[in-house]
């Protein structure tokens, strides 16, 4: 018996394929509202996924549960929030402007690592992985970002137009998220600021910010951007789903060195 998850995995994976097809055959309209329907079961997959997690990693949770949480948990909780690959410098940011803070970016060097040596010796033993976006066209670890190994593959993936769609997404994320608080803090508006600045019609006064004005400005750039971008993303998901083995998929293929002497004969 299959369950909602399974179901919505299954829709998301034949509304790829259909993508792929109307893109190769030159439909542009059926094209489009697949793009549309893929996002919006991509959502009620995020949805499904949320409503089977423990409570401590809502990302609605608006406390200081840092000191009992792991490192790979606060970094979780932080990745699940913002909603998209992101730097340790950022994931730090999210945890110590809602969470209650002391995750310092030095803290998850080496964390990646130890993620795919859990994984390599124990695969999916673990509810969840903290893992690599992968290069769309290398198929190789995006150098800095952390993603989670529930993510569907073309969310992990980094294009070209990836970083700028990815930095909107996130600032949509953190501004609901500071729409929830009651009275937002210092830390949280100053992320909201950071984001802000490089949003055109975010906001240009500090004291006058308003999270609305924040999440409305990054939702029409988005929408110039995400089309190509999810277009990018779910071709190179394809590829990595056919050519990458399971550990390669979360972490990242490896490129492998040819020598000169090679080459020359």
């Amino acid at each position: 018996m299959t369950t909602p998850l399974e179901e919505l995995e299954r829709r998301i994976e034949n509304l790829r394929i259909d993508l792929r097809r109307a893109t190769i055959a030159g439909d542009s309209v059926r094209a489009r509202e697949l793009r549309a329907e893929l996002r919006r079961t991509d959502k009620a997959w995020e949805d499904a996924l949320a409503a089977l997690a423990p409570s401590v990693d809502e990302p609605e949770l608006v406390g200081h549960p840092g000191s009992l949480l792991s490192i790979r948990d606060q970094v979780h909780q932080a990745l699940t929030l913002v909603g998209v690959a992101s730097a340790p410098k950022l994931i730090a940011a999210v945890q110590d402007a809602f969470f209650g803070g002391g995750l310092g970016g030095s803290k998850l060097t080496h964390l990646r690592r130890d993620e795919e040596r859990s994984f390599r010796s124990s695969p999916y033993a673990r509810p969840y992985y903290l893992c690599s976006a992968l290069t769309a066209d290398r198929l190789t670890a995006a150098r800095g970002l952390l993603a989670v190994s529930t993510w569907p593959l073309s969310r992990r993936m980094i294009g070209p137009l990836s970083p700028r769609v990815d930095f909107l997404s996130a600032a949509i994320n953190v501004a609901e998220q500071v729409g929830r608080m009651g009275e937002p803090t210092l830390p949280a508006m100053r992320l909201l600021w950071r984001f802000a600045t490089t949003i055109p019609g975010a906001g240009e006064n500090f004291d006058v910010l308003e999270w609305e004005t924040v999440a409305e400005a990054a939702r029409a750039e988005l929408a110039i951007h995400s089309d190509a971008d999810l277009a990018d993303r779910d071709s190179a998901a394809t590829r990595a789903g056919s050519q990458l083995d399971d550990v390669q998929q979360l972490f990242g293929a490896v490129l492998e060195v040819v020598s000169r002497s090679t080459t020359e004969h």
